[in-house]
């Protein structure tokens, strides 16, 4: 009988069973490195912007309400630490696929390979790649299951959630511009709208809204291929792997377009932003120590019925002097107070 040649030697040890998973594993990889680099870049844009509005004072919101004064700094450089934190999460879901199927062949028993040849194809494709792969610690596991494109798919969605949220926050911070919050102004980027002249829409960040919307959309489809796999097999890496990929090509489509036409060329409306901050009921708060917390209500009910802010009535009715008010009501004093003990 004829001795076989290396090369026919390498192509009978091959399945689509392990090649398939393998060839995802590494396209899932390649594509994620670049939104890691657009994410980056997002979070750098949102991060200028909080040093560029560090001492703009205005008021904190919790259920769409007034609440105590923060920094419009503050709140983008939050946005910054969303966007990291996600970016780490991808990080570590795309770790997991470094560890690769290949050599499992049919079944994951690597019948038909020849001796050495797991540890040999796994350091080439390692050199192509760039990437430090690893083979699966169990055979057997690598071709049932496709958690790890799973878990991947869902840090995409964790980072679309984060994203369709602040998306939500640009929205409301530059609604108006006379019967919204109007803090911000986000750049123009057409000519505004069909009907009403001069009114610009936040086209951008509705994109970006909407690309969120397809990449939870297509978790979910990942979400019930993964869990269709049956016994020694899971037929249904296409469509995960179609999924997870389509979804890196609108983030990385779409993000350095948002970054550089919207995030970076936010405007801030520092008068706005100060004279909700000085009219901010809220304030009363900060006198609950001085005079209880009914008093403080009180007080800050009177400063609305009355068209006043806080400072001013609390100087009119002698619970303060002026210069203790100037102190101890000051919005951008309030914003950056941190908790001593």
């Amino acid at each position: 009988m004829a001795r076989l040649s290396p090369n026919d030697q390498a192509n009978m040890a091959q399945s689509t069973n392990d090649t398939f998973p393998t060839a995802s594993h590494l396209a899932v990889l390649e594509a994620s490195r670049i939104l890691l680099q657009n994410l980056s870049s997002l979070a750098d844009a949102f991060r200028r912007n909080g040093e560029e509005f560090a001492r703009l004072a205005k008021p904190g919101r919790t259920h769409l309400m007034d609440a105590l004064p923060v920094t419009l700094g503050a709140e983008f450089d939050a946005y910054a630490t969303a966007v990291e934190r996600s970016a780490e999460r991808i990080r570590q879901r795309r770790g997991d696929l470094r560890e690769i199927a290949l050599g499992g062949t049919a079944t994951g028993t690597g019948a038909n390979t020849p001796e050495g040849y797991r540890a040999k194809v796994i350091g080439i494709l390692s050199g192509l790649s760039g990437e430090e792969l690893q083979p699966a610690r169990n055979g057997f596991e690598a071709l049932q299951s496709l958690a790890p494109l799973g878990a991947f798919s869902g840090s995409l969605r964790e980072l679309s959630l984060e994203l369709g949220r602040i998306a939500n926050d640009l929205r409301l911070l530059g609604s108006g511009p006379t019967s919204g919050f109007a803090e911000i102004e986000l750049p123009a980027v057409q000519p505004g709208s069909s009907i009403m002249a001069g009114k610009v829409n936040p086209v951008l960040a509705e994109c970006l809204n909407m690309v969120c919307f397809q990449v939870v959309g297509a978790d979910t489809t990942v979400a019930l291929a993964v869990q269709a796999g049956q016994l020694e097999l899971n037929v249904m890496t296409p469509v995960v792997t179609r999924n997870i990929l389509s979804s890196i090509a609108l983030l990385n489509n779409f993000l350095p377009v948002f970054t550089v036409r919207c995030v970076e060329g936010i405007r801030a409306d520092a008068d706005r932003c100060r004279a909700l901050a000085e009219r901010n009921p809220a304030m009363a708060t900060l006198l609950s120590p001085k005079i209880g917390y009914l008093e403080a209500s009180k007080l800050a009910s009177e400063a609305r019925e009355r068209d006043l802010s806080v400072a001013e009535l609390a100087v009119m009715k002698g619970i303060l002097t002026k210069e203790e008010a100037e102190e101890l009501l000051d919005p951008l004093r309030a914003a950056r107070a941190r908790h001593q003990g």
